[in-house]
């Protein structure tokens, strides 16, 4: 049987990826700050704390590991004007989600062997923004960063992809024009990310690429009417 492990498999995408792996034969362990009830593996871990990481692995107990999913990280990008955005508030976004990625990455590679896959949860906001948004779209950005730098240190014998999703709807009431700015006709879904993790888990050909699951609202050019 294969293992993964997925951080923050207690939010809404990473409940969507546990479950998926679940069904096609994995054995899941999640790590996250929150435990859900659904027949996972749950470790409270601290992803961006190198002794919570540590202490989560020894607790899981594996001595080998087929995938990592690097999916954890403070959802809200959103933090405010950065004339007002604090050091500590600054760190605590990029760690959970850039920091937490290295530090999971270099715990688990040792358990990893040949064919092994990592897959990075990055964002459409790594190449396009909102205002107030500078902590997350850096911490997104730098992931990409460091999908394409990890794949070639590890290559061949561990693959390093991301997946970038766009506007994944958590049940939110949802408009027409909500819809209608997707090319596709509709809002993403957590499967969808969960369909792509199962991918490039297998895509022994993809290494050092971010796959963007937005409907394509990235290649939709909007001009103000």
């Amino acid at each position: 049987m294969k293992q993964a492990i997925v951080t923050g498999g207690a939010g809404l995408i990473g409940a969507e990826i546990c479950k998926s792996l679940l069904a096609h034969g994995y054995e899941v362990a999640s790590f996250d700050l929150e435990v859900r009830e659904d027949g996972v593996r749950h470790f409270t871990c601290d992803v961006g704390d190198e002794t919570s990481v540590a202490e989560a692995l020894a607790r899981l107990g594996w001595d080998r590991l087929d995938l990592l999913v690097n999916n954890a990280g403070i959802a809200n990008p959103d933090r405010g004007p950065i004339e007002t955005l604090s050091l500590d508030e600054w760190r605590k976004v990029t760690d959970s989600h850039l920091t937490g990625a290295f530090l999971m990455s270099r715990a688990a590679i040792p358990l990893m062997g040949e064919g092994a896959s990592i897959v990075n949860m990055v964002s459409t906001r790594a190449f396009m923004s909102e205002p107030n948004t500078e902590a997350y779209a850096a911490s997104k950005g730098g992931l990409v960063g460091f999908t394409h730098a990890l794949a070639i240190s590890l290559g061949p014998k561990i693959r390093v992809n991301a997946i970038a999703p766009g506007w994944i709807s958590d049940g939110e009431r949802l408009s027409d024009a909500d819809r209608q700015q997707h090319p596709v006709g509709r809002v993403g879904r957590a499967d969808d990310i969960a369909d792509a993790v199962l991918y490039l888990a297998s895509a022994g050909f993809m290494t050092g690429q971010v796959l963007t699951l937005d409907g394509g609202m990235t290649r939709k050019m909007i001009y103000a009417d």
